[in-house]
């Protein structure tokens, strides 16, 4: 009984940390965007509003799986709730690799910064090696998740 409880009170406090650490985030974007509609790098200045909202939008996420499997537990689903949590969460993980690396490209080729080319392509590459793990999960997960829905 103490076990659960504290569980449920551990899942409740790290939720609220999360959900804060994203709204400031959110707040974060706002002031870049703000900051760039009035300055001269008004692109530069979206994309950085643009990344900060991709990582709110994950931390975000990652609180709302928490919340959901911990302090809303339900045993008889407790597998297939964590597989959609999974995939959810990763999804979310590599959009945003791929648009920061994508961004990076953008701001590489513009600032004549060809030799660093290299960093931004090693971020998609690992969000595709992620997306790909993503798979391989989905796939060896499968038979279980047929299992517990008979």
């Amino acid at each position: 009984m103490l076990n659960k409880t504290m569980m449920k009170v551990s899942a409740t406090g790290f939720s609220i940390l999360f959900m804060a650490l994203s709204l400031s985030l959110v707040a974060l974007a706002v002031y870049h965007f703000n900051q760039a509609f009035f300055a001269e790098e008004f692109i530069s200045g979206v994309i950085k509003a643009i990344n900060d909202l991709f990582i709110a939008l994950a931390t975000f996420e990652l609180a709302i799986g928490i919340l959901k499997e911990y302090k809303f537990e339900d045993d008889s689903n407790l597998f297939l709730s964590i597989r959609r949590t999974v995939t959810r969460f990763v999804s979310v993980v590599v959009i945003a690799l791929v648009l920061e690396g994508l961004i990076m490209i953008i701001k590489y080729s513009q600032l004549d910064l060809a030799g660093n080319l290299y960093y931004p392509v090693a971020v998609v590459v690992s969000a595709s090696l992620l997306l790909m793990s993503l798979a391989v999960f989905l796939h060896m997960t499968k038979h279980e998740s047929l299992a517990n829905n008979a």
